[in-house]
């Protein structure tokens, strides 16, 4: 879900850089970065093959979200593993050698700790987190505990020509877990990167046994630990006919209406 509640006050300059598909594979994978795959707006157009195998991803990152070839699933990295959950609600590990169009991953180095109390709704969980977060342009979270009310969703795969994702997300398919224990993970980008990247808080579960997860559309916490990273760099890796553009500048509406519907 998106929820572009970010208070800008506390945001700094985010530092883009645009990187070739030649020049990706020599950047370093540090600490409080974040890197990324294409860009929401590309994905937005339609463009869902698969430029990054996974294998190569994850070496820019051990914890992100994302999804995979053709826009077939919902993709959830933790600890250095990939999984993606289908259209069906199945869970299954992803291939090394399957490739990815849109994809955000950073190497986890929480600096936040904290334990959550709840029951907390969506709202008041990332309103936990921003007061949480220290004041850096991006965070990245991973929530760990037991979750109740839980709407999920996922996408089937799609075939040429491929159509928007907002005309995908029409037919997406939800439903509800009514408790289950694992982790949140996501990222929270300011307002400015709309297009580039999800404008406000975008998050996708993944169950303890690995037998449940999707993106998430309602949650609430019971108790859990939040973890939380951030920084101030966001490494974007463009495939061919892709451009950055300009950031902030993109269909807030549509971005919203394709993430949190």
């Amino acid at each position: 879900m998106t929820r572009d509640i970010v208070d800008h006050a506390m945001v700094g300059a985010l530092h883009l850089r645009a990187l070739s598909g030649v020049d990706f594979q020599h950047d370093p994978s540090v600490e409080h970065v974040a890197f990324q795959t294409s860009t929401i707006n590309a994905l937005m157009e339609g463009m869902f093959e698969g430029d990054m195998s996974i294998a190569q991803l994850l070496r820019h990152g051990d914890l992100g979200i994302g999804t995979i070839d053709r826009l077939d699933g919902e993709m959830v990295i933790l600890d250095g593993e990939a999984f993606v959950i289908d259209a069906e609600g199945v869970v299954r590990a992803v291939p090394d050698e399957t490739r990815t169009p849109f994809a955000v991953v950073c190497r986890f180095s929480p600096s936040v700790d904290t334990l959550l109390d709840g029951p907390l709704p969506f709202d008041a969980l990332v309103e936990q987190l921003d007061s949480a977060s220290q004041s850096r342009s991006f965070s990245a979270f991973r929530v760990d505990g037991d979750f109740s009310d839980l709407r999920l969703r996922s996408v089937p795969a799609q075939s040429p020509p491929f159509p928007s994702l907002v005309e995908v997300t029409r037919q997406q398919t939800e439903w509800a877990v009514a408790s289950a224990t694992g982790a949140l993970v996501g990222f929270r980008f300011p307002d400015r990167v709309a297009g580039v990247e999800v404008p406000g808080y975008h998050m996708h579960f993944l169950s303890e046994d690995r037998t449940q997860g999707g993106h998430v559309l309602e949650v609430t916490v019971e108790r859990g630990r939040a973890r939380i990273d951030g920084g101030d760099d966001l490494h974007v890796e463009l495939p061919s006919g892709v451009a950055l553009g300009t950031p902030g500048e993109a269909d807030r509406d549509a971005i919203r209406s394709a993430e949190s519907h």
